[in-house]
């Protein structure tokens, strides 16, 4: 008799447990994994991104040094940070769908993720500044505040992953999951009105108190639109419609392949003002 209550314990408690299905014999859950092409069209911009920056990099760091610019060298680092962490990301694609992969998985996605947001953040609060200053306190006031946005923000994203188990980062949960889209509407929304904002003001009658750099606000215009399409899209995908899931991972695709290349573009073209 105590023998069968076991049992019955046991198997009742075991049936509560979350068990990810396998299919197949190599270790892989039932979630979609987006296929060879899509992990080609991931991985070839960044190899050759990363080759690129490595081709030139002797370059870059002797103008550097001799600049002595303590921002555009912090920059330079964390770009080749975030162009290191975007690698693996794209690398690794196949830990989406492979099983006792969730946690470094959603480690990686997220240190990438914020990667990139710091130099998003640090690039314009930069470029807003009056003068291309050089001194630490320039040093600090840009990074400072980009630290704040990007720790508050990784907090966050941290909270709701390890916390109450949102799949952010997995491509497998479909439009039904209103958690996820709703934190990814928030994020894009944010990103949006910031971007939209600086535009606003650029073509309304306070422009002048924005510094007159053209390309800036070509880098803003474009970072506006990509940021507004992948904001139609997570409204798309959490109202349940298949193409707003599309559309969100062509966004996707275009960020982690197109934005450091154009980051780097920037970059050098900062460089070259400052450092002349």
């Amino acid at each position: 008799m105590p023998n069968n209550i076991h049992q019955i314990i046991t198997n009742s408690s075991i049936s509560q447990l979350p068990i990810p299905k396998i299919s197949g014999q190599d270790g892989q859950s039932d979630r979609l994994c987006h296929g060879v092409w899509y992990d080609a069209v991931m991985l070839v911009p960044a190899v050759l991104f990363v080759v690129y920056m490595a081709m030139n990099a002797k370059k870059n760091l002797e103008k550097l040094r001799n600049g002595r610019s303590y921002v555009m060298i912090s920059y330079y680092a964390i770009l080749w940070l975030a162009s290191g962490l975007n690698l693996a990301w794209c690398s690794l694609q196949s830990w989406q769908c492979a099983t006792g992969k969730e946690v470094v998985w959603n480690l990686l996605s997220l240190l990438t993720t914020s990667g990139l947001l710091c130099l998003e953040i640090s690039l314009v609060g930069f470029l807003l500044q009056e003068s291309y200053a050089s001194g630490l306190k320039a040093l600090a006031r840009t990074f400072t505040i980009s630290g704040i946005i990007v720790g508050v923000d990784m907090l966050l994203k941290a909270i709701y992953i390890f916390g109450f188990g949102v799949p952010l980062f997995f491509d497998d949960v479909g439009s039904t999951h209103w958690t996820k889209w709703g934190l990814w509407i928030i994020h894009k929304l944010l990103l949006t009105v910031v971007y939209g904002f600086i535009l606003f003001v650029h073509f309304s009658k306070w422009r002048e108190k924005l510094p007159p750099r053209p390309a800036f606000y070509n880098y803003v215009a474009i970072m506006f639109v990509v940021n507004a399409i992948a904001l139609f899209a997570c409204g798309l995908a959490a109202i349940g419609i298949g193409f707003g899931i599309w559309l969100y991972n062509l966004t996707v695709i275009c960020y982690h392949s197109l934005y450091l290349p154009f980051l780097r573009k920037i970059f050098v073209w900062i460089m070259h003002i400052t450092l002349r």
